[in-house]
C-alpha cells in the first residue's frame, strides 16, 4: 500500500492586516502581510482503495467534517479519481488562533493527495481548488509569504528576513464571523502599497495595526492577558488574523519565562518557504 509520511503543514502569522473596505457581498477587503512559521501539524497518508476517505486523529480530535475531509473530497470531485486514503494527522497548531491551521491542513492534503494520486494536477489547478475551500488555503498551497490583498485571492510572493517570533495563544478561541460582522469593526483603513512595505518593512509595520484586535479584546479577553504577558516580558505584541494567537518579535537566545496556565507559549521562526513548495508543477 502506498503511503506518505511526515507531511507538515505550517502555521502563518499576519503581521499586519488592514480592512480597507467592503464589497456589495459582504466580504471585505483586506491587506496584510503572511509569514509562514515553524510551528505545523504533521499528517500521514496511506492509498486506500474504492474511494474511501477516513481521518484518525492521532493527538487532539477534530470535528467529524474538516477542512482536511473537504479537501479530499473537493480533490475526487474536481480530478474524476476514484482512489482513496487514510489520513492521520497529529494536530498541533491550536483551532480559533488566526494562524491558519485548517487552511493549511488542506493545503498540505491537496499537495500530497495530488501526489500519491498521481494525479499530475498544476499548481493553478490545485489553487482553484483550494480557493473554494477557504481564501487562506491558495497562500499555502503557493507556499511562499507573500503580500495579500483583496479578499485573499490576490498574493504576491516577498522575500522575509529569517526572525524568532513568540506565539502566544490563551485558552479561548475566536469565531472569525463574529468579529467581522461586528458594528464597530474599523473597515476604513487607506489602502498601504507592497512598495511601501519593501522599502522599509520594519518602520512600516510598526506604523501597521491589526484592525481586528480592538474588536477581538472586547469580545476575548484572553487576546488581552497575552498582549500583557508579552509586554511584561519588554516585548511589542500584536494578534494574528482574526486571534485568539498573539505574538512578539523575540531574539534568537531568548529565554521564555513558563507562561500563566491560561496561556501557550511557543517560541518560533519563520520560514523562507513552504517545506512542500515545488510539490505540484505550475506547467499547464
Amino acid at each position: 500500500m502506498q503511503s506518505l509520511h511526515d507531511i507538515p503543514a505550517p502555521a502563518k502569522l499576519n503581521l499586519f492586516l488592514h480592512i480597507t473596505g467592503r464589497r456589495a457581498d459582504g466580504y471585505h477587503l483586506l491587506q496584510s502581510v503572511f509569514m509562514l512559521i515553524d510551528w505545523a501539524d504533521t499528517l500521514h497518508f496511506e492509498k486506500r482503495p474504492n474511494g474511501q476517505l477516513s481521518r484518525e486523529d492521532l493527538l487532539a480530535p477534530l470535528p467529524a467534517d474538516d477542512l482536511i475531509l473537504r479537501a479530499a473530497r473537493a480533490l475526487q470531485a474536481a480530478s474524476g479519481n476514484t482512489q482513496g486514503a487514510h489520513i492521520a494527522i497529529e494536530k498541533r497548531l491550536p483551532a480559533q488562533a488566526g494562524l491558519g491551521g485548517g487552511s493549511s491542513d488542506a493545503a498540505s492534503t491537496l499537495l500530497a493527495l495530488n501526489r500519491l494520486w498521481q494525479l499530475k494536477l498544476t499548481l493553478e489547478q490545485l489553487c482553484a481548488i483550494g480557493l473554494q475551500l477557504g481564501a487562506d488555503v491558495p497562500f499555502f498551497l503557493r507556499g511562499h509569504n507573500a503580500w495579500v490583498e483583496g479578499i485573499g485571492e490576490s498574493i504576491t510572493p516577498l522575500a522575509l528576513v529569517r526572525r524568532h517570533v513568540l506565539v502566544v495563544k490563551p485558552q479561548a478561541g475566536l469565531e472569525t464571523g463574529a468579529i467581522f460582522s461586528d458594528p464597530a469593526l474599523k473597515r476604513d483603513s487607506i489602502p498601504a502599497t507592497i512598495s511601501g512595505f519593501a522599502a522599509d518593512p520594519q518602520a512600516f509595520l510598526k506604523e501597521a495595526r491589526n484592525d481586528l484586535q480592538p474588536v477581538a479584546q472586547r469580545l476575548c479577553p484572553g487576546v488581552t492577558s497575552a498582549l500583557d504577558w508579552l509586554t511584561s516580558l519588554g516585548l511589542d505584541g500584536r494578534m494574528t488574523g482574526s486571534g485568539s494567537a498573539v505574538f512578539a518579535w523575540a531574539p534568537p537566545d531568548m529565554c521564555v519565562p513558563k507562561a500563566p496556565d491560561t496561556l501557550q507559549a511557543r517560541l518560533c521562526c519563520s520560514l523562507e518557504t513552504h517545506p512542500l513548495v515545488g510539490w505540484a508543477t505550475s506547467e499547464s
